[in-house]
């Protein structure tokens, strides 16, 4: 359970777990606390009862500073409006991941540049954008920079909020099967959040919330 201050009424989670490697899309409307539950995952919140479990460690009982050490180590979080580093390049942008954990940088397997070389490559973003400003590149291609950054060293848990919000329907399917495909190759469990019930079926699991059947 969690209650934002000023809030009279508290979101209240179900029970729910969700294997390695396994990809889980979660819907409601608005204000059902999508947001919150990824929130929560990623260790930017804590619940006022219950518990958080990842990767068989029980982070909501560690200190601040230790969620986001375990969140630079084990998460890939892409945000709704994406969060990139505006004055960094979109090379700069995905590599940041590398530069904050030594883990990500050491599962990487090469050097962070040519990791991000490649992710930037697999994502159709052109090599002679790599090297723009983020500000410079249009939505889509700043969406999957943001993708890119999540996925650069092969972290366990991949938390997405709403990324396809933006996009037309072509682009938000290529996006997502890349999304998921790399996600596989890479044995990332996903966690993606969405109004949209229509990309429900490209996940292996599904759970509503706000009491949407």
């Amino acid at each position: 359970m969690f209650r934002w201050p000023g809030r009279e009424q508290p979101l209240v989670f179900p029970d729910m777990s969700l294997a390695a490697g396994e990809h889980l899309f979660l819907h409601g409307p608005s204000g059902t606390g999508k947001s919150t539950l990824l929130g929560l995952l990623a260790g930017m919140q804590t619940p006022q009862t219950g518990s958080v479990s990842l990767l068989g460690q029980q982070t909501s009982a560690m200190r601040a500073g230790a969620r986001d050490r375990f969140r630079a180590d084990h998460m890939g979080v892409i945000f709704q409006q994406f969060n990139l580093v505006p004055y960094l390049s979109a090379l700069a942008n995905v590599t940041l991941p590398c530069r904050l954990s030594a883990l990500r940088r050491a599962r990487a397997d090469r050097h962070p540049d040519a990791a991000a070389s490649e992710l930037l490559t697999e994502l159709g973003i052109p090599e002679n954008h790599w090297h723009h400003g983020v500000t410079n590149l249009s939505i889509g291609q700043q969406q999957r920079v943001a993708a890119a950054r999540a996925l650069i060293g092969a972290p366990e848990i991949i938390l997405a909020d709403e990324p396809t919000s933006a996009l037309d329907t072509d682009n938000r399917d290529r996006f997502l099967d890349l999304l998921l495909t790399l996600a596989r190759e890479r044995q990332c469990s996903v966690v993606f959040v969405s109004h949209d019930r229509s990309l429900a079926s490209h996940f292996h699991h599904q759970l509503a919330l706000g009491g949407t059947p």
